[in-house]
């Protein structure tokens, strides 16, 4: 692939000397990260997004979203998709539907409509492809994503989820001048078999068969605009993450029995996504008795007046939470202060968002409260943390 073509196709071709003088090939490109954009001198937000997302379809095996919206992806630059023989998958499912689409068809020029709508794809996979969605297929004014292919990952449903709030974000700001523009999206998990090619030469496509799709379609259905509605698997995988409003069981054309599902509200303010997924009592801890006794060390250490550092690191999965955990179990009747901070792979432009969403929870932030409410809070906690009216005053609130 040449990187020249590449980015020039995506609007960005004054990037190009640069990628160039740091030997960014065709073979590195798709390793790119934020933190490699900024040693490329990328600063404008716009650019880094566009680039991260092209960057993304390129993991995933999609073309960049600037290409013409509304042609089926098959392959990249003359490579056909990873895993052409279908395979049995968890996936989640995104469908995403543009409410009001006929209407507005009526009342728009053609060729207004058909920009309407290429805008309204490009930002749909610039948005999905910032939380290693795939877009699989564009259906009019319909939209469907997988998370779990052709790369798979134990935070699928929770990308898929972020990527619906984000998506219904971005379809509010694209509206042409005098008109509104909302998105409705069904969010289904669970197993199908994604992979098979069906049809052929321009109608040829990457098909994936089971329920999941056909409920996160009936699931659509369900939501008001601006809204985003998922199934009971997948409000299992995301824990409390996420603030919901239950629906209920409902019927839905096409299926056996009822179904489950929540509206999602938005985004809960937790302290740790170990306890967001972990609501109910953890099971016992086996097999940690010398780290744990480490840890126990370090601390008795630390109150006698030696300070002290310790990293736990290891692969995903492997009980590190669980570890640091059962430290606050032991510790728990003696007198202490615990201060949790988290960063988050869904955060990574905001530098301070580990502090930030430490003081949301610490202060209890409600979302859509006003500003002055908020500044309240914070005046009570920092006073109370023994902070002095000048102090306070640094952050406009008057004591």
């Amino acid at each position: 692939m040449d990187v020249g073509t590449w980015l020039r196709d995506l609007g960005l071709g004054e990037y190009e000397q640069a990628f160039r003088e740091h030997d960014i090939d065709g073979d590195v490109l798709a390793d790119l990260t934020a933190d490699d954009l900024d040693g490329l001198g990328v600063v404008s937000m716009g650019h880094r997004r566009k680039l991260l997302a092209a960057i993304a379809a390129l993991r995933a095996g999609s073309p960049p979203a600037t290409s013409a919206p509304t042609q089926v992806w098959t392959a990249i630059s003359g490579t056909a998709l990873p895993s052409p023989e279908a395979e049995r998958r968890q996936l989640t499912v995104m469908f995403v539907d543009l409410v009001g689409s006929t209407a507005l068809a009526a009342r728009l020029d053609p060729e207004d409509m058909r920009e309407v709508l290429g805008t309204y794809h490009r930002g749909i996979a610039e948005t999905v492809g910032r939380f290693d969605g795939f877009v699989a297929k564009y259906m009019g004014d319909g939209v469907l994503v997988y998370f779990g292919w052709p790369q798979a990952d134990e935070a699928d449903a929770e990308r898929a989820v972020r990527a619906a709030l984000a998506a219904i974000e971005t379809v509010g700001e694209i509206a042409p001048a005098g008109e509104r523009l909302a998105a409705r999206i069904g969010i289904a998990s669970g197993l199908a078999v994604v992979g098979d090619l069906l049809g052929a030469g321009a109608a040829q496509e990457q098909s994936v068969i089971g329920e999941t799709p056909n409920l996160a379609a009936r699931l659509q259905s369900l939501a008001d605009p601006g809204c985003a509605v998922i199934d009971a698997e997948t409000r299992r995988r995301i824990g409390g993450l996420f603030e919901y409003c239950e629906i209920g069981a409902v019927h839905l054309k096409g299926l056996p029995s009822p179904v489950c599902a929540w509206r999602v509200l938005g985004e809960a303010v937790v302290q740790s996504r170990f306890e967001a997924m972990h609501a109910a009592a953890l099971v016992p801890l086996f097999g940690r008795d010398d780290e744990l006794d480490l840890l126990l060390r370090r601390r008795r250490q630390a109150k006698d007046g030696e300070g002290q550092v310790v990293l736990i690191s290891g692969e995903p999965g492997i009980g590190k939470s669980r570890l640091i955990a059962a430290l606050e179990e032991r510790v728990t009747q003696e007198a202490h202060l615990k201060l949790k901070y988290f960063c988050s792979p869904h955060h990574r432009e905001s530098a301070l968002q580990p502090i930030i969403a430490r003081w949301r929870s610490e202060v209890g932030f409600v979302d859509g409260e006003p500003a002055d409410a908020r500044l309240g809070k914070l005046e009570v906690l920092l006073l109370t943390l023994g902070a002095t009216a000048d102090e306070v005053a640094l952050i406009g609130v008057t004591p």
